[in-house]
């Protein structure tokens, strides 16, 4: 799976946490910046990377900070196929992956400290679309999943 991960200046300290947490855990990742506090990149920039590379399907995965998390999600959710999703606790970043599959994590680093942003990553990288839940559940939201597949089509041209 190609992980991106990805910060803007406002969410570079935490990105950083996490690409040091991603390294001691041998997790590959690709880091699509900002790379130095003295060359930040804007928000939309960053997103739209990871947009466009997930939505092509050359990544699977991202990680993006800025600092509200808003920015970063409001951008890559431009990109078919993108579900960016701004998460503050593991228990989100727990259900936006098992009931809407997001595949963006998104996170503000003014509000989210380094060391949760570690949990909350761990949390949305180790959980799968409906896992654990019971069938009838499954099959509603898959039913839910193909809903929002149409509504892609129909707006995404």
């Amino acid at each position: 799976m190609k992980l991106l991960i990805g910060a803007d200046k406002g969410g570079f300290a935490v990105k950083e946490a996490i690409a040091d947490h991603l390294r001691s855990q041998n997790l590959e990742f690709e880091d699509i910046g900002t790379l130095s506090m003295d060359a930040p990149v804007a928000f939309t920039k960053i997103a739209s990377i990871a947009g466009r590379q997930i939505s092509s399907g050359e990544a699977k995965r991202a990680i993006l900070l800025c600092g509200t998390g808003m920015g970063m999600a409001i951008t890559a959710n431009k990109y078919k196929g993108v579900y960016a999703a701004v998460v503050e606790s593991q228990y989100a970043a727990a259900y936006c992956r098992k009931i809407n599959d997001a595949n963006v994590l998104c996170m503000g680093g003014f509000i989210v400290g380094p060391t949760m942003a570690c949990e909350i990553a761990d949390t949305f990288l180790n959980t799968e679309f409906v896992q654990d839940f019971p069938q009838w559940r499954v099959d509603f939201l898959n039913s839910q999943k193909t809903a929002l597949n149409g509504i892609e089509e129909e707006n995404f041209k």
